[in-house]
């Protein structure tokens, strides 16, 4: 179940030849797919382009229809390897991942597909995941564009222009034989606009029509001694055919005035930011009009010399905007302008941060150093010098702000597993953990700092290969989630650890879905799909390998049962790798799916009950274990009426989804019993009030019944 349905959306990509669309950037990318007669499209769900994956799914009915084949692939390296249907075959396909780390689990499958070259367009859609609002390290695609001799397009963020790159990129794919990238950062996925409609072309062949056929050409083959002749094929024809293919149909390009003493280079994607920040410096307008001229790279990589020589030609200076490092544009322009004796002064990197996402403001302040130092007479009076006030200001004390750092969702079953892990911890000593790729990451964070470790997306277990050797008199314990399981972790953890006898414990976590990249089914998933194939067991998957002693615990909210599980895994007798699949739907997920019919029944008047919990603040004691063994943002502190205390006590808010960890954690580990549990129920039936009702009685009879019993003191006696 994904995060977002496209359902009501996806009716625009039926729009035909002289037609409007209007939407979002995502949505304008699988309409140019489709008039671009692509045969088949796949990917791998990670953010920023998850929801092109959920759009893709969405649509899957009228791709059908068009004789598109539609694929979710295990993995990065699975949806690369799927254009190899355009290596023989004059078949356009398109697959979509998150960079960097799709890009490096694809990088084998696209050195071959490289290598070798293509037939038909075959298109990489990257989601370019960088800047410090990243979730993972800090890496540009860029690298592996020049690595293995690719194409990678950073179209200018408007919906015009990203659809009208998209059918080019196929093109320049088919006129060099090579494939493309087509990068976009989160602003490009998610902007909106419109753009003139095409009609949907039905791919010719189809992928079934293709097959009918089978073909093969062995010079396309990554194998000796055609691997060396497909590198020698990359530069002497293949290079200069995309420069000319780039030039011929000016795919790079060039706003402003044709002479100034300045120029901006810039990467395509960064052009809005750009523009914006020249706006704020009356150097540009709201239509695109610019007092500064600006060679945009569409195509990032390969530089075309040509453009570059003559763009910089009758300048002093120009700033290579490009974001993030190394500064690969910056260093082949620097090299082009040297080689053509130009006198022309290339800077970038001084004036621009070296890391970090180039907002506008970011922009704002480079533009306006390069400025002062190039053309002061462009700027304002007020801005032609560093802004130094004769009397600075008195240097202030920063003011503490609390430390905040990422958790699980309120009802997340996932933070009773670390709650149980905690415990046991306690009772065994510091253990050495490794975490993984997916929301059980955020035990390493407090207040769990469970882990110290992730090397990539199923990779868990394997980062403890090395602590793994049995008779160690220690065990080990690794994390990995079912999606990252799926992915790769049956092979490259599993299946390893039983190889090598590893004698590690190894939590598997089963949410039901790839949770942290938006929900979508994954082979363990529980729900039925109508196009594919769910339920299938990760007890079963394992047991296959070869793991013998393997728990399931089909409640992960039962914190005293998970920890006297893993305690068990822990200190067992059985040598081999322990698995643990603790499996509990994803709250998210469940709230989606069962908010909607709560609220019908609420409009309907229907009896609904739904579990509330709090804390009884006359028996908490005000110590806030049950805070630092939980971490819940729906547990929190609340200040008492009592005078003889001084500490706040626990409190549970209204965002408490009655998911009952608090409860079990102070339960398991010997906590005041102040938790409790009521049952609220909305639009009560008859039955539920008389049954209330002789409740209420029962209560008040005994409340007096105890209050007759009390001593009775006469304060007028003499």
């Amino acid at each position: 179940m994904a995060e977002r349905s496209f359902k009501k959306e996806v009716e625009q990509l039926r729009l035909g030849e002289g037609e409007t669309f209007s939407g979002e950037g995502i949505l304008a990318i699988t309409k140019a797919l489709l008039e671009s007669g692509v045969a088949y499209v796949g990917g791998y769900q990670g953010a920023p382009i998850s929801a092109l994956m959920d759009v893709l799914a969405d649509a899957e009915e009228l791709m059908t229809d068009l004789g598109v084949e539609f694929r979710a692939n295990a993995s990065e390296a699975a949806a690369t390897a799927m254009l190899a249907a355009s290596v023989h075959y004059p078949l356009r396909g398109a697959v979509a991942f998150k960079s960097p780390v799709g890009m490096n689990v694809a990088s084998d499958a696209l050195a071959n597909l490289a290598s070798g070259g293509v037939t038909g367009g075959a298109m990489i859609i990257i989601g370019e995941d960088y800047g410090e609002g990243s979730a993972i390290m800090q890496e540009r695609v860029h690298a592996f564009a020049m690595k293995s001799q690719v194409w990678l397009l950073d179209p200018r963020p408007n919906l015009p222009s990203m659809t009208k790159l998209v059918g080019q990129g196929f093109e320049l794919s088919e006129a060099t034989e090579t494939p493309v990238i087509f990068e976009l950062r989160i602003r490009a996925c998610h902007v909106h606009g419109s753009f003139e409609a095409g009609n949907n072309r039905r791919p010719s062949p189809t992928a079934a029509q293709a097959k009918a056929k089978p073909r093969r050409d062995l010079a396309k083959v990554a194998i000796p001694p055609a691997a060396y002749q497909q590198e020698k094929d990359k530069i002497e024809r293949r290079l200069p055919a995309a420069r000319a293919f780039i030039q011929e149909y000016g795919l790079n390009e060039v706003f402003g005035p044709r002479e100034a003493p300045i120029g901006l280079v810039l990467q395509g994607g960064m052009y809005n930011q750009v523009l914006r920040a020249l706006q704020h410096l009356g150097l540009a307008t709201l239509d695109g009009e610019t007092d500064v001229p600006l060679y945009v790279l569409n195509v990032t990589y390969p530089l075309v010399p040509e453009e570059v020589i003559d763009f910089a030609r009758d300048k002093d200076a120009v700033l290579v905007i490009e974001e993030g490092q190394p500064n690969h544009i910056e260093e082949a322009v620097t090299t082009l302008i040297h080689k053509a004796r130009l006198a022309t002064r290339i800077e970038g990197k001084e004036h621009l941060p070296m890391a970090g996402e180039y907002t506008g403001s970011v922009m704002k302040e480079g533009l306006t150093g390069f400025l002062r130092v190039h053309a002061a007479d462009m700027l304002t009076p007020a801005l032609r010098a560093p802004n130094v006030p004769d009397d600075p200001p008195p240097i202030l004390r920063p003011l503490a702000v609390p430390a905040r750092p990422p958790g699980f969702c309120i009802g997340c079953p996932e933070r009773p597993i670390m709650a149980a892990t905690k415990l046991v911890q306690e009772d065994l000593g510091d253990i050495q953990m490794s975490g993984d790729i997916g929301c059980h990451l955020f035990a390493i964070l407090p207040p769990f700092n469970l882990g110290g470790t992730t090397m990539g997306y199923g990779l868990g277990p394997a980062s403890n290969a090395a602590f793994s050797a049995a008779g160690s008199g220690r065990r080990t314990l690794s994390f990995m989630g079912d999606g990252g399981f799926w992915h790769n972790g049956l092979s490259s953890s599993i299946s390893n650890a039983v190889f090598n006898k590893s004698d590690g414990v190894i939590v598997l976590v089963d949410n039901y879905y790839s949770a942290a990249t938006g929900g979508q089914d994954i082979l363990s998933s529980r729900a039925d799909n109508p196009t594919k194939s769910t339920q299938h067991s990760l007890e079963k998957a394992v047991r296959g390998v070869g793991v013998e002693w393997v728990r399931q615990i089909d409640r992960t909210y039962d914190v005293p049962k998970m920890k006297a599980t893993i305690h068990e895994a822990m200190t067992t007798d059985v040598e081999g790798p322990k698995v643990i699949i603790a499996s509990s739907e994803c709250m998210l997920n469940r709230e989606r799916r069962e908010r909607p019919e709560r609220a019908r029944k609420l409009r309907n008047g229907e009896s609904l009950t739904v579990p509330r919990f709090g804390v009884d603040e006359a028996v908490c004691t005000g110590d806030h274990a049950c805070i630092r063994l939980s971490g819940c943002p729906s547990l929190t502190l609340k200040e008492t009426k009592d005078p003889l205390r001084d500490d706040p006590v626990a409190h549970i808010d209204q965002d408490c989804v009655g998911c009952g960890t608090c409860g079990e954690v102070a339960d398991a580990a010997v906590l005041c019993p102040s938790f409790y549990r009521v049952d609220v129920e909305h639009n009560p039936s008859a039955i539920s009030r008389y049954a209330q009702n002789i409740s209420h009685r029962i209560i008040a009879a005994l409340q007096r019944r105890r209050s007759s019993g009390r001593v009775q003191f006469d304060t007028d006696a003499a």
